[in-house]
């Protein structure tokens, strides 16, 4: 079965009811698209044309309310945000666009009296391969709710030809294959061919004397790639406002040398604009070679300065003074990916622009604010200074002079040469290499968390230095969701009975949520409620027939974990708990058990080795598990491949328990475990990221609270752990570790996981054995809650009622009022 999903009900009749006029006008527009854009004929087109064509009718509706967003942000002169991200996954475009008009009924209907089906063709798009999870969907959503509160933006990313991959299962082995999904085209970008910025690498840095007496720094480039933008629309809520993602495609200056095309080197004359377009080629190039890791900072660069460059090109065609840039426009950081752009910010200024140092800085820091999503050292980006010398010049004299700057205050201030070393932007302990997160956060006048633990984090542990050095910058602004994509369209189901219960006002206002909290006692609401689940699960288990051949039962519970794969999520500890459940069963096959299904999706890094063995070993569970017929079907194990938004938004309604399990202290927030309380999933997880205020929210007899805290996860590194006592000691977790290194779910290869159950034992940095009687448990009370259908359902209905504080526009309003100075809702 390809991408393409089943069909989803329509939202509630009357919510965009539309009159016949309406209708007959997108029916002619439709069919126009069809004949003199696609080159069609209805009778002959395929769903593709369709799609093709309803997605341009479309388009010409946001155009107008673009341009209308845009005048009118010039004629109030007023302060907008960039929003710098390595990643928007921005999934499937036209039902979300139809939503937001108003219009999902008004194409429905055009589509019917052309004996068209709307969803048929909406699953006819592509998922858009411009990010991998948590932090590409983040600014996906971001986008869509600052167009929602009406705060002018852009958002600015690499237009990835391939994006991140296409993950193929075979053998139960991860593969990854090119992401076409610009293979047929996509309707919903613009080629701005006027607007494409020189982009610079390598070369040499000369330092001249001026007329006036003053040295300037010259960078003379070794290699010039150009930066072309391709602008898609982001629609708000009801078309309030239309935004402008605007994502860079590298372009060789000098496609051919003809020159050496006409001697007969035909591959080697193209040399130049293969290395120039391998830029916005592939999301996260693999990194474990030198050239990797320069692609990956070329590419960072490479949309950094272009975007810098568009934002003081429209600066000074509006407002003209550079001084006065801070006052006009605020630019995000998301993670370190764009923190380049500080150097890069003052390179501009001071080199091009002509403004004095101290000047540059002081507009530098006014300008960027800076999210952190990670506490993981490793995952803090660091260049070797090398690397940077060879690639970036300029930039590097540039951060040498910042850093000594910095140190210079922070020795005056009184810090010692530890304290000293601990904030320089250069790590001398490991080979001499530039801290991005240092660089991000000292060009920033503020920096935030994600989640309210995260922030406190962040100043306990790895920006505690330079926080105390710079000043105390670190603020909370917990992540959050929109619930027009993650609600209104993945669960049109809940939606109707939302509206149903409590009026369509909660269409608008996601605190109007609360209202349904009486209704989690009343019998007829929970078993409607029920209902409209059972439907979402009918229709992934078709999904899940399609792809993988396997059958599942849809009054199973459904205990899903969904989110990329790597060891601090720990997949693993889920998959050892369902060999404990699985050997339990097999021990006690009278007993009550519930009827389970393990659901699992998410992509492994190509070159994180210890992620695919994850994978592998949770798809060979899967087979020994499903075939196994003693179980009498009463476990299932299903890993659905290639996870992207769209299967998201098939698994997140149907969802009936929500994993979130990541070793508390290192999830920086999470937005899946919001999406799926939104839906109405009871968590299980620790008090890890964003759980703790999903906890505090919903109240603790609606979640399933395990395992050791983030203090006590740091207490117990401290004190030094040993894996294997805690094997010896739970029974469970020793027969089940036993049976995943002995081979019974690898007969063919009895050693396939026994360096894998070997490592857990030697260096369990994850503390997933810590965790394992405390989760084990707590599934134990999942279980005795499903037993009892009208406390489960209680529950249920209690998360959905108790997490509209969990929007994105919520959390917008709050970087707009706290970090960016910016108005929101028109005020």
């Amino acid at each position: 079965m390809n991408d393409s999903l089943l069909p989803a009900p329509a939202l509630p009749a009357g919510l965009d009811a539309p009159d016949e006029a309406a209708v007959e006008a997108f029916r002619d527009s439709i069919l126009a698209k069809l004949v003199y854009q696609v080159g069609g004929r209805p009778e002959r087109a395929s769903p593709r044309d369709w799609f093709i064509a309803t997605a341009l009718a479309a388009r010409d509706h946001i155009v107008d309310d673009w341009r209308r967003s845009n005048d009118q942000t010039r004629a109030e002169d007023r302060k907008g945000v960039c929003y710098l991200s390595m990643e928007f996954l921005i999934g499937r475009l036209l039902s979300d666009a139809l939503g937001n008009l108003g219009l999902t009924e008004t194409a429905r209907r055009a589509l019917e009296g052309l004996g068209v089906d709307l969803d048929a063709v909406a699953g006819q798009e592509a998922d858009a391969a411009l990010g991998n999870g948590g932090l590409g969907r983040l600014a996906a959503c971001f986008m869509e709710s600052m167009a929602s509160v009406d705060i002018p933006a852009y958002g600015y990313g690499i237009r990835y030809e391939n994006g991140l991959f296409r993950q193929v299962i075979a053998d139960g082995i991860q593969h990854e294959v090119p992401e076409d999904w610009l293979a047929l085209g996509n309707p919903w970008e613009f080629e701005r061919s006027g607007l494409v910025y020189e982009v610079r690498f390598g070369g040499h840095v000369r330092s001249e004397v001026s007329v006036d007496g003053s040295t300037r720094m010259i960078w003379h480039a070794g290699e010039i790639v150009n930066a072309l933008a391709y602008d898609t629309p982001a629609v708000g809520w009801r078309g309030k406002r239309v935004n402008t993602l605007r994502l860079w495609s590298a372009r060789a200056t000098d496609p051919l040398q003809l020159g050496d095309f006409n001697r007969g080197d035909h591959v080697g004359s193209q040399a130049s604009r293969m290395r120039a377009e391998a830029i916005s080629r592939v999301l996260y190039p693999g990194d474990e070679s030198e050239a990797g890791q320069e692609l990956r900072l070329r590419q960072e660069y490479f949309f950094a300065s272009a975007s810098l460059q568009d934002i003081i090109r429209r600066h000074l065609s509006n407002h003209g003074d550079l001084s006065r840039l801070a006052d006009h426009v605020a630019v995000q950081l998301n993670d370190t990916h764009p923190a380049i752009g500080v150097a890069e910010l003052m390179r501009l200024l001071v080199d091009v622009h002509g403004m004095d140092w101290d000047a540059a800085w002081t507009v530098t820091q006014a300008v960027f604010s800076y999210t952190n999503h990670t506490l993981l050292p490793e995952a803090l980006e660091t260049w070797a200074v090398p690397m940077m010398e060879r690639v970036l010049p300029r930039h590097m004299q540039i951060i040498y002079l910042i850093n000594a700057r910095h140190l210079d205050r922070a020795r005056n201030g009184g810090a010692d040469d530890a304290l000293l070393s601990a904030v320089s932007l250069i790590d001398e302990q490991h080979g001499r290499r530039v801290r991005m997160g240092h660089l991000a956060f000292v060009g920033s006048h503020r920096i935030n968390g994600v989640s309210a633990l995260h922030s406190q984090l962040m100043k306990d542990t790895v920006f505690a230095d330079l926080n105390k050095v710079c000043g105390d910058r670190i603020t909370n602004k917990t992540n959050g969701i929109t619930f027009r994509r993650w609600l209104h369209r993945a669960n049109p189901g809940l939606t109707r009975l939302l509206v149903d219960a409590i009026g369509p006002a909660v269409l608008d206002d996601p605190d109007r949520l609360a209202d349904l909290a009486p209704l989690a006692e009343d019998a007829g609401f929970q078993q409607k409620f029920a209902a409209q689940r059972r439907a979402a699960k009918e229709r992934l288990a078709a999904l899940v027939a399609g792809r993988i051949g396997l059958r599942l039962d849809p009054d199973a519970l459904f205990d899903v974990q969904i989110k990329r794969i790597h060891e601090y999520k720990r997949q693993l500890l889920n998959i050892v708990q369902t060999v404990a459940l699985y050997n339990a069963m097999r021990a006690r096959p009278t007993a009550a058990w519930v009827p389970r299904v393990k659901i699992f999706a998410g992509k492994a890094a190509p070159s994180y080795h210890r992620a695919k063995d994850i994978i592998r070993l949770a798809n060979d569970v899967a087979a020994v598990v499903n075939d196994d017929p003693t179980l009498r079907g009463l476990l299932k194990v299903a890993f659905i491949p290639n996870y992207n938004v769209s299967l998201a938004e098939v698994i997140i309604p149907a969802a009936d328990l929500s994993e979130q399990i990541s070793t508390a202290g290192l999830e920086a927030s999470g937005t899946g475990n919001m999406k799926l309380a939104l839906n109405g999933a009871l968590t299980i997880g620790t008090l890890d990221g964003a759980n703790v205020e999903i906890d505090e929210r919903v109240g603790r007899d609606n979640i399933f609270i395990f395992g050791l805290t983030a203090d006590e996860v740091m207490e117990r590194k401290r004190a030094g752990y040993d894996a294997r006592a805690a094997a010896a000691a739970s029974p469970e977790l020793r027969g089940a570790l036993d049976a995943i290194a002995s081979g019974v779910f690898s007969p063919g290869d009895p050693g396939r996981y026994r360096g894998l159950v070997e490592g857990l034992m030697h260096d369990d940095r994850y503390l997933v054995t810590a965790d394992f009687d405390s989760y084990n448990t707590r599934q134990r009370d999942v279980a005795s809650r499903w037993s009892q259908p009208e406390a489960w359902w209680r529950s249920a209905v209690l998360n959905t009622a108790h997490v509209g504080w969990f929007s994105s526009d919520r959390t917008i309003r709050e970087y707009a009022a706290d970090i960016w100075g910016v108005a929101a809702d028109g005020s």
